[in-house]
């Protein structure tokens, strides 16, 4: 069990979302996933994180409303712009840079379980959203976007759950 300090258990999903005119991922020289206007999220997954966790996170990011309505305010929703997903898993999210110059990844997941975790993910997402697309899990891949705003967000497990 991970603490935070306070002597509870500390579980920390990551969902970095960017709204998104397009979105692709490459791998070996390839597209393999693309979007329209949406979202690019980048999961990343902590040694901890549960199922619970990942619907909660899932329900927050589908539910924000931070595109523009016809009066230009951030007011609507993925769904009511009828927006894309491309999800990319993203280890580095966890990259631990206080001690000298090489970063630690220890508290990412380890990889069966992330990799579990990062499908159990698109699946909720794949549940509610008709087009979902997905990086490769574990892959070199080469992520291109043109960010929307620029609008990025950064969703923390321990912030919302």
């Amino acid at each position: 069990m991970k603490e935070d300090g306070s002597g509870t258990e500390r579980k920390d999903m990551r969902f970095v979302i960017q709204r998104v005119r397009h979105a692709s991922v490459t791998i070996d020289g390839s597209v393999t996933a693309q979007i329209g206007g949406g979202y690019l999220v980048l999961v990343g997954i902590e040694g901890e994180d549960t199922r619970e966790i990942a619907d909660k996170m899932v329900k927050k990011m589908l539910n924000l409303r931070i595109f523009q309505d016809e009066n230009g305010k951030t007011n609507l929703s993925l769904s009511d712009v009828k927006g894309e997903l491309l999800m990319v898993s993203q280890f580095t999210l966890y990259a631990d840079c206080r001690k000298g110059n090489r970063p630690s990844f220890i508290r990412a997941g380890a990889p069966e379980m992330a990799e579990e975790m990062y499908e159990y993910i698109l699946s909720a997402c794949r549940e509610q959203v008709p087009q979902v697309q997905a990086g490769q899990f574990g892959a070199d891949m080469k992520v291109e976007l043109l960010n929307d705003g620029p609008f990025t967000i950064l969703l923390d497990s321990r912030e919302i759950c």
